[in-house]
């Protein structure tokens, strides 16, 4: 084959594949929508984030022993992390591998993308914070809001309630929806998987507590960093959607989020919350008590901490709309991914 044959062919190749990965990106962000995470499905297999935490509380074990010194714990961390990101990259290199042989297996790899992608479970778990408080008032409300969130819901009232299950729709529709779409589209399959994996190793232990300090240092260091675009990339999504989102304000979206995702502990959840704070004409974070302690934080938004019920179903339109925009986005970055491999 001449030397013009041979990229003829190269370039049709990475224009099937830049297709093929447009279709998976497209396919599992629309069986997520439809979908979600049926229960009867995972009565019956084990859902893979599950399988993620059973890895990682076993690998926990043996690398976090409390005789380990400091600098033992940090170095063991930073080893769990090297395994899950292995694990999960290898793993989705296979199945990327195997739909490339036989296509009937790309329907199996736009599964396993849909399970890791959130639309539509978190929906569901914030509309039902509204649905409670409006059925079954302030004791419904925070039983449905415990669900989600980690703070001492006892001592919520109803706007608490609601300003709870709203900030945890800002920031899981970043980490739960934006970034493993991002990353499905940047890196495939492999890349969806590593990026689920690094996030379910941080939910476990990234925290600050005598036990995950210096252990959980390298999950939570390198959690921040794989969302970073995407956290900013939520919170345009959101100012975006307020465009076109009744009762929702684009402007102040805008103008909050650039002025306050700064004030949050976070280094990402801010750009969300800002933004939805914005769009709501609402306060979001504050002072807020968990379990044990109070987390004095500044509150973000010119609004009324006064949240609702209703803005709550405000906050879930927004972000519908934020989620069309994101998949809309997917597609495009995947094709462009793959079209800038035939250029080099």
């Amino acid at each position: 084959m001449t030397s013009s044959g041979s990229d003829t062919a190269l370039s049709l190749l990475l224009d099937h594949t830049g297709a093929s990965a447009a279709a998976l990106v497209a396919a599992a962000v629309l069986l997520d929508a439809i979908i979600g995470d049926p229960p009867a499905l995972y009565r019956r297999i084990p859902h893979p984030v599950v399988l993620y935490g059973a890895l990682i509380s076993h690998l926990e074990k043996a690398l976090n022993q409390p005789r380990f010194g400091r600098g033992l714990r940090r170095a063991g961390g930073i080893l769990l992390l090297l395994i899950l990101l292995t694990v999960s990259l290898g793993v989705g290199c296979g199945l990327s591998w195997a739909a490339a042989q036989w296509p009937w297996m790309l329907a199996v790899n736009a599964l396993v993308a849909m399970t890791l992608i959130a639309q539509k479970s978190l929906y569901q778990h914030v509309v039902a914070v509204a649905d409670a408080l409006t059925t079954d008032g302030l004791d419904g409300g925070r039983t449905a809001v415990s669900m989600i969130v980690g703070r001492d819901v006892t001592q919520l009232d109803s706007a608490g309630v609601s300003r709870a299950a709203i900030e945890s729709a800002a920031e899981n529709f970043s980490d739960g929806v934006t970034a493993p779409v991002f990353w499905l589209a940047l890196g495939g399959l492999p890349g969806l998987m590593a990026y689920k994996a690094v996030n379910t190793l941080d939910s476990m232990v990234g925290h600050r507590s005598d036990r995950y300090r210096d252990f959980g240092w390298a999950s939570a260091r390198f959690d921040d960093l794989v969302n970073l675009l995407p956290a900013r990339l939520s919170g345009l999504l959101l100012c975006a959607a307020a465009l076109f989102c009744p009762g929702t304000q684009p402007g102040p979206a805008l103008r909050v989020m650039l002025r306050d995702a700064g004030k949050h502990r976070s280094p990402n959840a801010g750009w969300p919350e800002s933004a939805m704070a914005g769009a709501l004409g609402l306060k979001l974070a504050g002072p807020r008590l968990y379990p044990g302690y109070r987390v004095d934080d500044p509150f973000i938004g010119d609004g009324t901490p006064d949240a609702t019920p209703d803005a709550i179903r405000r906050a879930l339109r927004l972000m519908t709309l934020a989620c069309l925009f994101n998949g809309g986005i997917a597609v495009m970055l995947s094709l462009a991914v793959h079209r800038a491999a035939a250029l080099f």
